[in-house]
């Protein structure tokens, strides 16, 4: 039988394909399981991002809105007007008045060549004074200007100044963290005036004041470029703003005014401008408390040691961008003024004693046996309370004879107090049992081996503690200080005492009780505590008993007198007495009387040496411009020998039986010595007239209370 040859084949054919049949369908399912796997990854994936969206454009659009406001949006602070000082009675001593400054935000993406031109040409349309660079900012101007030039050239960013090893030290970081102090220093040193005088230009040294305040300060915010601009200059800039991108005018700013000009101007201190800031040496305290770098801040006297109640809270402004670059400023928080403070100044008894003080102090210039009288100081103030109700200083320049303000020396100088610490002196002595009260002890010169002959201005015989007060006996005093060491006084002897040092301390202790040679506590900055004598030798002992040794303020020496009037019983000055909120009589602080110490011991023999200083002023030994006042007065005279000069002093309290002032007037080297002294000026013409005003207000203000 003939088989088919394609038969076999056939079968064999289609089981092969059978096969690749098989393996085709296997194929595809694995391709189709993937693919669905895949639509499944792609789903959820899309799934995911739509929740994403949904949350990011629905429920979580507000906050995204904020962040991206909050990172296309710059925030600055700024100073809100000042809070006023006034005086007791309510009169305006530091006024907050309004002002329009010139600001300027930098543009977006403006470089410092242009930069550069837009502060010169901005000097240039508005006068700026090309005279307010310093030495240093002209130096920093002659190396900016040659930053501008070429990196090849060698006088690239004043290279040239440097030595070869200096450069590569530079450009290695040599010197660390001091680098760029380093290099400054260096090329502070080699640019001579001469230097900048060539090659620096007025209108470059204009146009860098104002490039100088442009760059200063916290990056991105406002600058001030001009303050307390008059309305044309406001005007001109309005009418030209689109020539000067990035300034703009702040209407909204303010300034300090004194209405009595110089008066107390130095105790009130000052504020600083917004083109000054916050003082370097500041810095970094007011920045611990929030401070931006531009912050009108206090940065003196009572301004600064107030500025937590006078400065408020900052004004908060956002800055953003338009399509031009150009910055737009919107105010987010308003801020609160500063709440206002009342002194304890009176304001019209200062104005008096301001042109006594003046007055005395420019006619010794024409006096030959004062030409040392180079200042004089005064303070009252009510010893019941420390309230200072006026402080008053002057210094006087010896070459030009110009008199200038110098209240602030009551607290920042130190003189010798002389015969007016006798007090203190007898209060000791009564107290340690060294003298009795009434004890009589003769004055006549005293004889001690070794040392010039002893004496008061006058022999005045047999007197007892009182009339030693009254005459201000330097015998009684020295007598004094020898039992106190222990010693005996026997004519032309040593007086043989061993350790004084323990008398020095002892005397220390008993005039620090009165106040004197301690911080007194008034509230002002940087108040000094007064000169210690370093010699311990037996004779200085003396010298110390009548006040010619160790040296006080005239603050320290009016709380002693006080001590004093208020039977003993030390307060602290102040000057503050209370804050209120801007146009309201709301009081959101006040001063608190603070009492310091009470005298150790027997405080009865305090009532002798009131006796003695009320007679120094009925016996005339005061002066008798002091005793013809209306009200009964105590009072101590003081002097003291200093080189060739002698200080003389005055203090004392009023009325005598209810004293609500003290006072003390301190006049440094205000009188040849000898056979030229000079009468004392704070008897014969300051205390007189500055007394008779003062009980004048008093007597007017009891009026208004009847």
């Amino acid at each position: 039988m003939i088989q088919n040859p394609f038969r076999k084949f056939d079968l064999e054919n289609m089981k092969h394909s059978s096969d690749q049949l098989n393996q085709t369908m296997d194929f595809s399912g694995e391709v189709s399981k993937r693919l669905v796997i895949f639509a499944i990854i792609i789903s959820l994936l899309f799934g995911a991002v739509f929740v994403r969206l949904f949350q990011i454009q629905i429920l979580d659009h507000d906050e995204y809105t904020i962040k991206m406001e909050n990172f296309n949006t710059k925030t600055q602070s700024s100073s809100t007007p000042r809070g006023q000082i006034y005086d007791r009675n309510g009169k305006v001593i530091a006024a907050t008045v309004v002002s329009h400054n010139i600001i300027y935000t930098q543009p977006e993406d403006i470089t410092t060549e242009e930069r550069w031109e837009l502060a010169q040409k901005f000097a240039a349309a508005f006068n700026v004074d090309d005279n307010e660079l310093s030495t240093s900012q002209r130096k920093d101007l002659y190396i900016f200007k040659h930053t501008l030039l070429s990196v090849s050239d060698p006088s690239y960013a004043c290279n040239d100044l440097m030595t070869e090893e200096e450069l590569s030290d530079y450009k290695n970081k040599v010197w660390g963290d001091d680098t760029e102090s380093r290099r400054t220093e260096i090329l502070y040193e080699r640019i001579t005036e001469e230097m900048l005088d060539n090659e620096l230009t007025d209108e470059e040294e204009a146009g860098y004041v104002v490039y100088a305040r442009m760059i200063s300060g916290t990056s991105g915010q406002s600058k001030t470029i001009l303050e307390d601009v008059d309305d044309d200059t406001v005007a001109n800039l309005v009418e030209h703003k689109g020539d000067f991108p990035g300034f703009d005018i702040d209407l909204g700013s303010w300034k300090r005014e004194y209405p009595y000009g110089d008066t107390l101007r130095d105790v009130l201190g000052n504020v600083t401008t917004s083109t000054q800031g916050v003082p370097a040496e500041l810095a970094d305290y007011y920045q611990a408390l929030g401070y931006p770098l531009n912050a009108r801040v206090g940065s003196s006297g009572l301004e600064y040691q107030y500025e937590g109640l006078l400065s408020g809270t900052q004004k908060v402004s956002s800055i953003e961008y338009d399509e031009e670059g150009n910055a737009i400023i919107q105010e987010k928080t308003s801020g609160k003024k500063g709440y206002d403070i009342y002194l304890t100044i009176d304001i019209e008894l200062q104005k008096e004693l301001d042109k006594v003080v003046k007055e005395t102090l420019e006619e010794a210039a024409d006096n030959p046996y004062r030409q040392d009288f180079t200042s004089l100081f005064v303070c009252l103030m009510n010893p019941n309370t420390g309230e200072v109700y006026a402080m008053s200083g002057y210094q006087r320049n010896k070459e030009t004879n110009k008199v200038t303000p110098f209240a602030s020396g009551n607290y920042l100088s130190y003189t010798n107090p002389g015969s007016i610490v006798k007090g203190a002196t007898l209060y000791m002595s009564l107290n340690e049992g060294v003298v009795e009260p009434g004890e009589i002890i003769v004055d006549e010169p005293m004889h001690i081996l070794g040392t010039p002959v002893k004496a008061s201005y006058k022999n005045y015989g047999a007197i007892d503690d009182v009339k030693a007060l009254e005459v201000s006996s330097n015998v009684y005093m020295f007598n004094i200080a020898i039992r106190l060491a222990g010693a005996t006084y026997v004519p032309y002897q040593s007086l043989g005492i061993s350790d004084p040092s323990s008398t020095f301390a002892l005397m220390r202790q008993y005039y620090s009780m009165f106040g004197l040679g301690n911080v007194t506590g008034l509230d002002v900055p940087n108040e000094v505590g007064g000169y210690v004598g370093y010699s311990t030798e037996a004779g200085k002992l003396l010298d110390f008993a009548i006040g010619q040794y160790d040296m006080y303020t005239p603050i320290q020496i009016l709380q002693y007198v006080s001590t004093i009037a208020n039977d003993g019983t030390t307060v602290k000055p102040h000057l503050f007495n209370y804050a209120t909120e801007v146009n309201s009589t709301n009081v959101v602080a006040s001063y608190e009387n603070q009492v310091v110490s009470t005298l150790s011991g027997n405080i009865d023999y305090l009532e002798r040496v009131q006796q003695g200083f009320r007679a120094c002023v009925t016996s005339g030994n005061c002066g008798s411009a002091i005793n013809a006042l209306s009200e009964d007065v105590a009072g101590k005279t003081g002097t003291a020998e200093v080189g060739d000069s002698t200080s003389t002093a005055f203090i004392g309290y009023g009325p005598y039986e209810n004293p609500n002032v003290a006072f003390a007037c301190v006049a440094p080297t205000s009188s040849d010595t000898g056979t030229n002294l000079q009468s004392n000026v704070c008897t014969t013409e300051v205390m007189g007239p500055v007394l008779d005003k003062y009980f004048s207000i008093m007597n007017e203000d009891n009026k208004d209370t009847d």
